[in-house]
């Protein structure tokens, strides 16, 4: 997408020319969920959420951060001092550019015809509260972007299981799969429960760089995740997935051998948690012992419960792999055995040889 650029006009465009817009970040957390990505969020360090709200990184847009969790501004509705009113202004078409970022799963509030769900403010024409899908309806169309934050905001989460009585939905399933924003950009879901805080920073900064047309079109898988983060599983990125190769499991908690035994959907679980650590890549799930239970899945958590019962096939897979694992870990040990010591010319002697032989 082209960068946004200063307009000018006539001889003293020099001294009149505009600066470049401000990119708008408008992060609405009033969908059912539990604030849980935005406390996570705080805990960013590449980048932190202030060196993208201060645009301390080079080539950044200048950017505006409207977000509940620290914000401000608390003043009446329609005032200049009042939170809300930049979502206001957005829908006016006042705010542009702007990236929506949508924290919490979308109820349908057509089950709920007596009342509503959940809502972000009031109207200031009926002073009835806004619906949260009424705002991605007002705001997604006019929206450089629009972002789904967490599993609950992206697949539903642990509002939309079976049974729940509020028809909980992602954002992608309440706008479709193939919405695009008038930039061209797909809905960007960063699952996680919560949202892993590197991931969630890490690809609003590459939406920033994109803005500023100093990125290509972020790339997203079929589920509409980075790429560059969800590409892999955490069994590839987990250090206990050697165990696995030689059929080592474990079979209580503080083992460090592979926790698959014990309920672990590493292997098939898009996740760069075990690669990336937590924060400062210091934790993370299986990296402190604890197994994955698959939060950045769409099928998250119905399709993964029960917890900490092992995963269907795991019996089949771990046994073939422990049939196979005592294979190679035996042909291991035997290569140990010979090269875990010297060569036999540097040998444990008072004699000092070099293993130098003369060719003539």
């Amino acid at each position: 997408m082209d960068a946004p650029t200063a307009t000018t006009a006539g001889p003293a465009a020099q001294d009149d020319a505009q600066e470049d817009p401000t990119v708008h970040i408008l992060w609405i957390n009033a969908g059912l969920s539990c604030d849980g990505d935005s406390v996570s969020l705080t805990a960013a360090t590449q980048p932190s959420i202030e060196e993208l709200a201060l645009g301390a990184l080079p080539g950044l847009p200048k950017v505006a951060v409207h977000w509940p969790l620290i914000d401000f501004e608390c003043g009446p509705v329609e005032g200049a001092d009042n939170f809300v009113e930049w979502f206001f202004k957005a829908d006016r078409g006042e705010l542009e550019p702007f990236v929506l970022v949508v924290e919490g799963s979308i109820p349908n509030e057509r089950v709920k015809p007596e009342g509503y769900w959940c809502g972000f403010g009031d109207d200031p024409q009926t002073g009835q509260p806004i619906t949260t899908s009424e705002w991605l309806d007002r705001l997604a169309p006019k929206a450089l972007a629009v972002v789904a934050i967490g599993t609950c905001a992206t697949y539903g989460g642990i509002h939309a299981m079976a049974g729940n009585p509020t028809g909980a939905m992602g954002v992608p399933d309440y706008l479709g799969w193939e919405w695009k924003s008038q930039a061209g950009i797909p809905i960007v879901c960063i699952p996680g429960c919560p949202v892993h805080p590197d991931n969630a920073s890490e690809t609003l900064l590459y939406l920033l760089y994109q803005a500023a047309g100093a990125a290509p079109m972020i790339p997203l898988d079929e589920e509409l995740r980075p790429t560059w983060l969800f590409g892999a599983t955490v069994h590839e990125g987990c250090d206990r997935a050697g165990y696995y190769e030689q059929g080592q499991f474990a079979t209580e908690y503080g083992s460090p051998e592979c926790l698959v035994k014990l309920g672990c959907w590493g292997p098939v679980v898009k996740c760069n948690v075990p690669k990336r650590g937590w924060i400062n890549g210091v934790g993370g799930c299986p990296n402190v012992g604890g197994i994955c239970i698959a939060c950045t899945m769409p099928g998250f958590p119905d399709k993964f419960m029960p917890f900490m019962d092992e995963p269907p096939g795991g019996h089949v897979s771990a046994t073939a792999s422990g049939i196979y694992g005592s294979v190679i870990r035996r042909l291991r040990n035997i290569t140990a055995r010979t090269v875990d010591k010297e060569p036999k010319w540097r040998g444990r002697s008072e004699e000092l040889t070099t293993g130098y032989k003369a060719p003539w």
